[in-house]
């Protein structure tokens, strides 16, 4: 029950991370407020990447690095409740 509810917050925040992607692309969506909710709770953790990665002109790789590396955390957290 556990290992379903934290895999639902890491796929929920993945979806969330994918919406501020396609925000990003449509400056219309900028000014909703619930794009600034998700961007509120995604910004800090998208900076963590492009602090390393910094975006190169218009294109900003930090986003699927961002995904690999939850991916990569949820792995981890299932396999040690399991």
């Amino acid at each position: 029950m556990l290992s379903q509810i934290i895999n639902l917050l890491f796929q929920t925040y993945t979806i969330m991370i994918f919406a501020r992607i396609i925000a990003s692309w449509i400056p219309e969506l900028q000014n909703n407020k619930f794009m600034h909710f998700i961007a509120f709770y995604t910004d800090p953790y998208l900076n963590l990447f492009r602090r390393i990665i910094p975006p190169l002109g218009v294109i900003d790789i930090s986003p699927m690095i961002a995904f690999f590396a939850l991916s990569i955390l949820n792995g981890i957290i299932q396999r040690l409740l399991a």
